[in-house]
């Protein structure tokens, strides 16, 4: 599949006819939006809409966005034909991605066979909330803070056959790095997390997880797998062989 039908492929499959279990997909004529309870994070994942219309369907959105009191944001890739929709909701309010994502991708029917190898590591697959305490173990240490909402959200997306995966590295017993992959589409597997603790960086327990990961990807009869990679990772993710496709923005209403 050449890049052009393969962004297509990624349109339709991650943000026209994908659907969240904890969310509700509202489509009209000019965008497509993702509701979540609160206190999660309402987005505008793809806009019909062409250029003349921009402004009139900004202000219609936050109209009917802000008064629900969460945050939100409008997803902008640089695939999209609407060159001035960046400028136009900065100018209606939106705070500018100051770093956006790279879509990058892995032709899974392409990779070589090392692609799929995890080698010795300790890799587990994480089913229940026991091993959601490691997940979260493994979160806290790196990024600080309480990561509880593992518990509610990813303990309720584990009750959906098929739909995540999720793994933990372990290193004499301990959980060491974690690790997690969503089924949403028929094309796409997308990959999430990566997470090491200090300590046990630079034993390849990132690579095993990933190994883990696309080998299951595989097993499953999915073509490809897609990351979105911040400029930290997407080298690390490139030098496993996945390849830049597009780039997304997240623009943030202000107003929240």
């Amino acid at each position: 599949m050449n890049r052009n039908g393969l962004l297509i492929c990624y349109d339709k499959d991650l943000r026209l006819h994908v659907n969240y279990p904890e969310a509700r997909k509202e489509i009209t004529d000019d965008v497509v939006r993702f509701i979540r309870r609160a206190p999660g994070m309402n987005f505008v994942s793809f806009t019909f809409a062409d250029e003349g219309r921009l402004e009139r369907v900004i202000d219609r959105e936050v109209a009917y966005l802000a008064p629900l009191n969460q945050p939100f944001t409008w997803k902008v890739y640089d695939h999209d034909q609407l060159p001035s929709l960046r400028r136009a909701l900065t100018s209606s309010g939106f705070a500018e991605d100051e770093e956006p994502a790279a879509v990058m991708v892995f032709d899974v029917n392409q990779a070589p066979a090392s692609s799929f190898d995890s080698g010795a590591a300790d890799i587990r697959r994480v089913t229940d909330r026991d091993g959601l305490r490691d997940i979260v173990h493994v979160l806290d240490g790196v990024y600080g803070g309480h990561n509880d909402w593992v518990y509610e959200r990813m303990g309720l997306h584990l009750q959906i056959p098929g739909y995540l995966s999720m793994y933990a590295a372990y290193v004499d017993g301990k959980p060491a790095s974690v690790a997690w992959t969503y089924f949403p589409g028929r094309h796409f597997a997308t990959l999430f997390g990566g997470t090491t603790l200090a300590e046990y960086r630079a034993r390849g327990l990132y690579t095993s997880l990933l190994h883990t990961r696309l080998r299951e990807i595989r097993e499953r009869g999915y073509p490809f797998a897609v990351v979105e990679a911040g400029p930290m990772s997407r080298p690390i993710v490139a030098k496993h062989g996945f390849q830049h496709l597009t780039t997304v923005y997240d623009y943030k209403w202000k107003g929240n």
